[in-house]
């Protein structure tokens, strides 16, 4: 049976695919709200991050969402602190982290016969540790992270460094993505894009 039809992803029409990590690759969704929690947790600011708003808010990076969560509820947390906490705590959990098997088919059915890539949020160093955990670092020519560009998802630059750096036109580039903002910003680099649904979470 092939899973990739439950992603309706076309057989044709670009040179090259760029992947999402968090929740389009890898199941890090709810390890990574865990550490959001931890790093709140540590600001006594634990109670505002409800769930719902974590997911509506996938793909940006850390410092981006604090500096909106202090907005909204008039604080002054650090948005440095916060995510070095919040990444030392995702680290410690990492192995909580599950591939995401329809969507690692599709990438490893294309390896070798053109360009992949991922654009995330996340930083280098938390996208490259859950990589190599996953045993997915082989398959990519590039990763390209939250480190490497101005402004993080919804701005379309991460997937506009990231079609630059693999050398194919962004209208020629299938983006696979979980998240709105994610969405948005692949959209707005002028690409396919496929929305991986999130995974079915047995309570």
């Amino acid at each position: 049976m092939n899973h990739t039809n439950d992603l309706n992803i076309p057989q044709d029409g670009y040179d090259a695919v760029i992947f999402d990590l968090d929740g389009t690759l890898v199941d890090s969704m709810p390890a990574h709200f865990a550490a959001w929690c931890e790093a709140l947790k540590r600001q006594d600011a634990q109670h505002i991050f409800a769930e719902d708003v974590f997911y509506a808010m996938g793909g940006r990076p850390t410092k981006d969402i604090v500096t909106e969560l202090n907005g909204e509820f008039g604080l002054q947390l650090d948005p440095e602190e916060v995510a070095v906490d919040k990444r030392n705590a995702f680290l410690k959990n990492i192995d909580q982290v599950v591939i995401i098997d329809e969507v690692v088919e599709f990438a490893r059915s294309k390896r070798g016969k053109m360009p992949m890539a991922v654009a995330t949020g996340g930083t280098r160093l938390v996208a490259e540790k859950t990589l190599q955990i996953c045993g997915l670092s082989d398959l990519f020519d590039e990763v390209v992270t939250a480190n490497d560009v101005k402004c993080g998802k919804p701005a379309p630059d991460i997937y506009l460094e990231t079609a630059e750096r693999l050398e194919i036109a962004p209208d020629r580039c299938l983006a696979l993505e979980d998240a709105p903002a994610g969405i948005i910003a692949a959209q707005s680099a002028g690409m396919i894009v496929v929305s991986v649904p999130a995974p079915v979470r047995v309570i």
